[in-house]
């Protein structure tokens, strides 16, 4: 983080406490949005440990990292036993073959030019991707620094305890909080999680 977020996000007094609790947190692209995007799909709905554990078993049923040609060649069967829902096994081939087949390049620098609004319909034309895991896609595929992914609860509920002493907010009234993070929503929603987590 350069000095310049960490600047404007120490101008609220309240995220200065949590750059400080929990030091320097980065928003970076992914090496691979592809696998990115599986590991949204796949963490869908799951606590942090269920997750983890059927992505380490999803991985090796594809004998390796995510590709679209994997996710399609691999037997559903075996994708369901690894812990995966017939939903979520459908969601990722759907995934896949946008990747693979679709009209539009999803990659970082195919969508460089999209808007953030833009680049969530294009994501939640494909089946199984909805606005969180849109929203995710932007911040931990593309890089894009300035999110504020209302939608996750977890992000919700950080707000609240941070902000509210863990009283109840509305989504208008975490947007206001966040204004003060602009441009760089990203990282204050990082610092959230990192403190909703902790």
């Amino acid at each position: 983080m350069d000095d310049r977020i960490a600047t404007t996000l120490r101008d609220d007094p309240t995220m200065a406490r949590l750059i400080d609790r929990h030091g320097p947190l980065a928003i970076a692209p992914a090496s691979d949005e592809f696998a990115r995007l599986c590991t949204s799909i796949v963490n869908q709905q799951l606590s942090t440990a269920s997750a983890a554990a059927i992505h380490g078993r999803f991985v090796d049923e594809l004998g390796g990292d995510p590709t679209p040609d994997r996710v399609l060649a691999v037997d559903e069967d075996a994708l369901r036993d690894a812990g995966l829902s017939g939903t979520k096994v459908e969601y990722l081939r759907s995934a896949a073959s946008a990747f693979r087949d679709g009209d539009v390049d999803l990659t970082r620098e195919g969508l460089a030019d999209r808007s953030d609004e833009a680049v969530v319909d294009e994501l939640t034309a494909i089946r199984g991707v909805g606005e969180w895991t849109a929203r995710m896609y932007l911040i931990f595929a593309l890089g894009r620094e300035d999110v504020l992914p209302l939608g996750d609860l977890a992000v919700r509920k950080g707000i609240e305890r941070v902000y509210n002493d863990g009283d109840e907010l509305t989504r208008a009234e975490m947007r206001e909080i966040g204004e003060a993070w602009r441009p760089y929503r990203s990282y204050g929603t990082r610092y959230v999680w990192a403190e909703y987590e902790s």
